[in-house]
């Protein structure tokens, strides 16, 4: 049985998300799915830093609040166009992560996440105190639809999801390319251990800065896109619980993968849509699943998966002929002074 192509497995799964509105219930099932595509593109981001450069931030979406109130703030206050605050959104979330990664990133291990949730929670307080900026507690409402392009109308339901999923594959196909060139193989030498990745000539602060900008730049993007969509923000998009969130969906999904975040990003909402009744237990539900899962599956389910797929492969490779001592003795000496290219 021969196994679907990579490629092909994307396309399957691009034909699917196409189809999913003309095949959604209602309105509600395509904002459950629509949602899910914005986390998932904060999620994408997050698994930069920490998947493939071994940096745990914890500060996450309080740079996706960031985006989100770059985005209601210029609209509602200064009566900026959607598209144009939606295209500072991911800049500004990663200006402000150039000066939190300057200071942070000189930090290693645990030392790297306590600081940066630090950081996470004096962005929440910033959002929620500063009341003339942020409107603090009461939020941000009002907030505009993203304007027509020509006959797409974004104020439906159906476009809006369209509009979500471009952005979601456009992510993914960049951070594609970020990850099979040579800038990944620096951030996954780094993730390896940094004195391995100095001897190598890498420049530590330099690759963990850019990782650190790239990364709160998709979360800033998917809070913008998450402004327009919700249209309404308050303090609690910057809460740390929504980093968590984004951390089980890697771990489920398989850390340091492509394919990985985006499911967990989908199927674990989804799938607390279906036990609203412990809605307010999901903690209690879904934290012995996580210690299972990390127990049983510790690369999660995409890289268990390409991780058995890998053995099974080099089982299958034939092994290279080892030559025999009268091999060996039967081949001749090379001449003295020859030179092997």
């Amino acid at each position: 049985m021969k196994l679907i192509r990579p490629a092909t497995g994307w396309l399957l799964l691009l034909a699917l998300a196409l189809a999913f509105p003309f095949m959604a219930g209602n309105d509600y099932h395509l904002t459950v799915m629509s949602t899910a595509y914005i986390y998932a593109i904060a999620t994408i981001g997050l698994n930069l830093i920490t998947g493939y450069t071994g940096q745990f931030n914890l500060a996450h979406s309080g740079f996706m609040a960031v985006g989100a109130y770059t985005v209601g703030i210029l609209t509602v206050d200064h009566g900026m166009s959607f598209w144009l605050a939606f295209g500072l959104s991911g800049f500004v979330a990663a200006f402000l992560g150039f000066f939190v990664g300057i200071v942070s990133l000189r930090l290693k291990t645990h030392f790297f996440s306590i600081f940066t949730l630090c950081v996470g929670y004096i962005m929440y307080l910033v959002i929620e105190k500063w009341e003339s900026l942020t409107h603090g507690t009461v939020g941000i409402m009002g907030i505009p639809a993203p304007e027509n392009i020509g006959p797409l109308d974004f104020s439906e339901a159906r476009t809006q999801y369209y509009l979500v999923l471009f952005f979601l594959v456009a992510s993914l196909w960049i951070m594609h390319r970020i990850v099979h060139s040579l800038l990944g193989r620096t951030f996954m030498a780094i993730r390896n251990g940094d004195d391995l990745a100095q001897a190598l000539g890498i420049n530590l602060m330099r690759n963990k800065l850019l990782a650190f900008m790239l990364s709160v730049f998709f979360s800033g993007l998917a809070g913008g896109l998450y402004a327009g969509y919700v249209r309404f923000l308050g303090p609690g998009i910057a809460g740390v619980e929504h980093t968590f969130d984004m951390t089980m969906y890697m771990l489920i999904g398989g850390i340091g993968t492509l394919l990985g975040p985006l499911l967990g990003a989908i199927s674990i909402p989804w799938l607390t849509q279906y036990l609203q009744v412990l809605q307010e237990y999901r903690f209690v539900v879904f934290g012995p699943v996580l210690v299972l899962l990390v127990i049983f599956l510790p690369y999660g389910i995409v890289g268990t998966y390409l991780n058995r797929q890998r053995r099974k492969a080099a089982l299958r490779a034939p092994a290279a002929p080892v030559p025999s001592a009268d091999m060996a003795s039967a081949q001749p000496a090379p001449k003295q002074g020859a030179t092997h290219a």
